[in-house]
C-alpha cells in the first residue's frame, strides 16, 4: 500500500445549479479547478472522478481525471451519503491493482481551494499521526454554541447549559465548522473505523475568504466576484 489517491466526486443531475460541475467558473469549470489544484500539489499519485454522468465524465478527461469507472445509480441518488461513494472509488482502485495510502476528497463545488492546502492537510496527517485532517472556518463569535438560542415551550432559552454563564459575544468559546475545502485521511482509518474521520481528526483552519461551498446561484455568483478580485 502506497501513494496517494486524490477523489473528485461529481454526480449529474445537480439541482440548485444545473450542470454546476461541467458550467464555466470565470472560464473554467469546477472540474477543472479540482484537476489542477490537485496536480499542481505535487503530492498526489492519481486524481480519479466518481460521476455517473457520462458528459461529467468526458469533461473530467478533458481536463486530467481519470475516469476508471462510472458510478452506479444506486450511490448517485440525492441523498446518498459520501461514505459508500468513497468506498466504492477506493475499493475499485484497489481491486485492480493499488491500495492508496492516503486518500484526499477533493469536492469540486470548492474551486477557492489551493495546492497549499492539499500539500498541508497531507503533511499534517503524516505528521500528527491523526487518523484525519479536514479544513475548518472558525465560526463568527455570535454563532458559537455557547452564545446561539434556541425557543422551548415558547420561551427563550441558551442551547447550551453553559450559554447561561454567557453575556458578552467576546466571552464566547471559539467554534469550528468543517468546511469542505480538504479531507485528507488514510485509507486504514476508512477500512478500521468505517468513517473518513477516526478517532482522532485534526483541524486544518483556512481563512474565510478561501471557504465556499457552492450550492445555489448566490453561491455561484460570489465564487465569480472573489476569483476575479485575485486576477
Amino acid at each position: 500500500m502506497s501513494g496517494v489517491l486524490a477523489l473528485v466526486p461529481a454526480r449529474g443531475g445537480s439541482k440548485g445549479i444545473p450542470d454546476k460541475n461541467i458550467r464555466p467558473l470565470a472560464g473554467r469549470t469546477l472540474l477543472e479547478y479540482a484537476a489542477r489544484v490537485a496536480a499542481e500539489s505535487g503530492v498526489i499519485d492519481r486524481i480519479v472522478l466518481s460521476t455517473d454522468s457520462d458528459r461529467i465524465a468526458e469533461e473530467g478527461r478533458r481536463v486530467g481525471l481519470e475516469v476508471p469507472f462510472m458510478r452506479p445509480a444506486t450511490l448517485a441518488g440525492d441523498d446518498t451519503p459520501m461514505l459508500p461513494v468513497i468506498e466504492h472509488a477506493v475499493d475499485f482502485v484497489a481491486q485492480h491493482g493499488w491500495e492508496p495510502e492516503i486518500v484526499v476528497l477533493l469536492q469540486p463545488t470548492s474551486p477557492l481551494r489551493t495546492a497549499g492546502h492539499i500539500q498541508t492537510a497531507i503533511r499534517e496527517l503524516r505528521d500528527s499521526g491523526a487518523d484525519s485532517v479536514v479544513t475548518v472556518l472558525e465560526l463568527p463569535r455570535h454563532l458559537s454554541p455557547d452564545y446561539v438560542m434556541r425557543v422551548e415551550d415558547g420561551r427563550l432559552v441558551p442551547f447550551l447549559p453553559d450559554g447561561m454563564r454567557v453575556t458578552r459575544r467576546q466571552d464566547a468559546r471559539l467554534a469550528f465548522v468543517r468546511d469542505g475545502t480538504v479531507y485528507a485521511f488514510w485509507t486504514k482509518t476508512l477500512r478500521n473505523a468505517g468513517t473518513i474521520y477516526g478517532d482522532v481528526c485534526r483541524p486544518l483552519v483556512i481563512p474565510a475568504e478561501v471557504s465556499i461551498t457552492i450550492d445555489s446561484p448566490d453561491d455561484w455568483r460570489e465564487a465569480e466576484r472573489r476569483i476575479a478580485a485575485k486576477a
